[in-house]
């Protein structure tokens, strides 16, 4: 079996995000909390929409739970020759999951990420969608609209980034020109776009300050579809993916290109796992959020 882990981004935070856990996992959730700054159990319990979506609370929450269910999934620690990747802040994720920083240093360096990306953002700054149409058309909308293209995925879904007035004006041109769908997403920063250029030096000084380590997984990275040896070579292009353009369809290809059997999303979500199944279509696809437990992950992985 070649496994690949798939960790994700920020869309699909509610109140079940640590439903499975049941007390495992605690000391990286603990961290987590310390790291929001208030229980992170009490906080998706509780907390308004508005807030689960917040950019800094939902980037700590989605590595939260990829560390989570990664530590409670792999107690020893995934087969070595598990490949582990990540979608947007999801990478962060990864990078964690294949134990180049500790859990703590991993959630502190999203904090870093966020916070620098809250301070280089517009207060109107926000991301959306279309589906149906090619990337080059989307990206002549997005000059058009002052947007740009902010993630390439397959079946030609164009994630794109710009004030919220303007990437409302792109959707809507862009459904009158054939796009299947196209609307707003729950994100209120511009991801991968030139209008996050201010964040990346912040990012990359907070990545600096962290030596890490080897991986323990065979990391790809989402910058050039490489497998990363030498993290230290990497923290660059890691930093300046928040204001560039992620390739996930290019990404996806590389997993298929490597003879990828199994593929298992952490979550939150399972978008990433809908996305992978035709680019690998010999592959089981599965998201931990498609089970009722853990031990039903378990119980998958090993037949």
């Amino acid at each position: 079996m070649t496994l690949a882990l798939l960790c994700s981004g920020q869309g699909r935070q509610d109140s079940a995000l640590f439903r499975l856990f049941e007390g495992r996992a605690a000391p990286i959730l603990d961290a987590a909390s310390v790291t929001l700054g208030t229980d992170i159990h009490a906080f998706v319990a509780h907390a308004s929409e508005a807030d689960l979506y917040a950019n800094r609370a939902s980037q700590i929450l989605c590595v939260a739970r990829a560390l989570a269910t990664a530590d409670a999934l792999f107690p020893d620690g995934a087969p070595p020759a598990t490949l582990v990747a990540g979608y947007s802040v999801g990478e962060v994720a990864a990078w964690g999951v294949a134990g180049v920083w500790s859990p703590a240093d991993t959630l502190a360096l999203v904090d870093a990420r966020a916070r620098a990306m809250d301070a280089a953002s517009g207060p109107d700054d926000g991301l959306g969608y279309v589906r149906g149409l090619s990337r080059e058309t989307v990206a002549t909308l997005a000059a058009a609209f002052d947007c740009a293209v902010a993630i390439v995925n397959p079946d030609r879904l164009i994630v794109v980034g710009g004030t919220r007035a303007a990437v409302a004006a792109l959707c809507t041109a862009a459904l009158a020109q054939g796009a299947l769908r196209a609307g707003a997403m729950p994100v209120h920063v511009a991801s991968h776009t030139p209008r996050l250029t201010d964040a990346v030096a912040p990012f990359a000084h907070a990545l600096a300050e962290i030596d890490p380590l080897r991986p323990k997984l065979r990391l790809v990275s989402a910058t050039d579809q490489g497998i990363v040896g030498i993290p230290a070579r990497a923290t660059a292009g890691l930093a300046a993916q928040v204001a560039t353009t992620i390739d996930w369809a290019a990404l996806l290809e590389a997993l298929a290109e490597r003879d990828v059997t199994h593929v298992l999303e952490l979550g939150p979500g399972s978008a990433l796992a809908e996305m992978a199944r035709p680019v690998l279509p010999n592959a089981q696809v599965r998201a931990v959020d498609d089970f009722r437990t853990l031990e039903g992950v378990q119980d998958w992985l090993a037949r």
